[in-house]
């Protein structure tokens, strides 16, 4: 089995999935929510954010996705696998991030990829599906250079590894887990206005744990579901408003797909007596709100492709989209942290177990309207 590796939560504990196996023993927290060293797992907060190299060259280099660098989500739990691995095998590090910051364009994304390239960059990390169109042109440019594209798909690359993950299958769990633990009235909110397949993947999979957890219980449930808002990832008074609106209305819990976002979702819950599910990581640490969040291994995964290009094993990945599930221990949810009453961690890990074997089959079409099927025991309702 591959390491698993511990990623560092914000102001919480250590990021594991009770489902996973191995023999190693889990990591202890400090006080802090780091990793003791005596663990051997990694305290990301500890690894500086920049570095100075002594001939001016970055061997490992990160381009952000929209939204700020140290977001809590996505952009921050991919960086820590950057300097993660950099910091275990002595290699230098820097991040960049495109001009222009929300509006930024594909060649404000090229540029970057070029200003690391030029600084001596051997594997380029760049986040989120709006990379690829620079990508493949720096790749072209920058011929001996690895990129590592996370959350995207391009072939046809030797130089390029593109790593997606089975978001369906961590949504699918946090909807199951959801209505066993007594919810009916949920709501999804998804980033990217409906044309980011992470986050389509993220809420189709939703859909798909909710109706088969309330066909098991024999109860209906109803449901929210929109990308109004969300084409940032970004909180706003807008997004607040309208889950406001939701909570007002009844609904109990919703699931914040979208980076950002979670800002505007724990306000209108905090304000509701409602609550949340989180998104990537582990967002418990971030407000009293979030019941669980759907989870996948950022940091793990990044650190394992970077190590693929200085193991010489870039074979495995270079050319080709490898996708990432829990048959592979990189999607979960967590059971240290989550708040559910009445669904037991046993309960979870049968069912992750089910759905790592392939018992149970999630699809992972990109359905960004799940209203417009039928369901059984789910109702979509304004």
């Amino acid at each position: 089995m591959k390491k698993f590796i511990s990623v560092l939560l914000i102001g919480a504990m250590v990021f594991a999935f009770t489902a996973c196996g191995g023999d190693k023993e889990p990591a202890e927290t400090d006080e802090q929510g780091g990793t003791t060293a005596e663990s051997g797992a990694i305290d990301y907060n500890s690894i500086p954010d920049t570095m100075e190299s002594e001939d001016g060259k970055y061997q490992i280099a990160f381009i952000t996705d929209v939204g700020a660098l140290k977001d809590q989500s996505f952009n921050e739990f991919t960086w820590n696998g950057v300097k993660g691995y950099a910091s275990e095998n002595g290699k230098s590090y820097k991040y960049y991030q495109p001009a222009n910051d929300q509006a930024a364009t594909d060649a404000d994304r090229y540029d970057a990829m070029k200003a690391a390239a030029d600084s001596g960059a051997e594997v380029i990390v760049a986040a989120g599906f709006l990379q690829e169109k620079a990508l493949k042109q720096a790749a072209e440019e920058f011929p001996d250079v690895h990129f590592i594209f996370i959350d995207g798909a391009i072939e046809g690359y030797d130089n390029i590894a593109s790593v997606n993950y089975k978001e369906e299958q961590a949504g699918y769990l946090a909807g199951y887990a959801a209505v066993m633990d007594g919810f009916t009235k949920l709501g999804y909110s998804g980033g990217g206005g409906g044309a980011n397949p992470a986050c389509i993947r993220y809420g189709y999979g939703y859909v798909q744990g909710v109706e088969a957890a309330a066909a098991e219980k024999d109860v209906d449930v109803e449901m929210r579901y929109s990308w109004e808002y969300g084409d940032t990832f970004s909180a706003s008074p807008d997004l607040t408003a309208m889950l406001k609106g939701w909570y007002e209305a009844g609904t109990e819990v919703v699931f914040m797909a979208g980076g950002s976002m979670f800002q505007s979702g724990t306000e209108a819950a905090a304000a509701n007596n409602g609550a949340i599910i989180g998104v990537d990581v582990d967002q418990s640490g971030q407000s009293d709100t979030v019941i669980t969040s759907a989870m996948k291994d950022l940091a793990g995964s990044t650190m394992d492709a970077i190590g693929a290009h200085y193991d010489d094993k870039w074979a495995d990945y270079g050319g080709k989209v490898t996708t990432l599930g829990a048959a592979d221990d990189r999607v979960g949810i967590p059971t240290d942290t989550w708040k559910l009453e009445e669904w037991t961690v046993d309960d979870y890990n049968a069912l992750y177990e089910k759905v790592k074997s392939g018992e149970i089959e999630i699809s992972n079409e990109e359905v960004a309207d799940p209203s417009t099927l039928e369901w059984e025991h789910v109702n979509f309702v304004k």
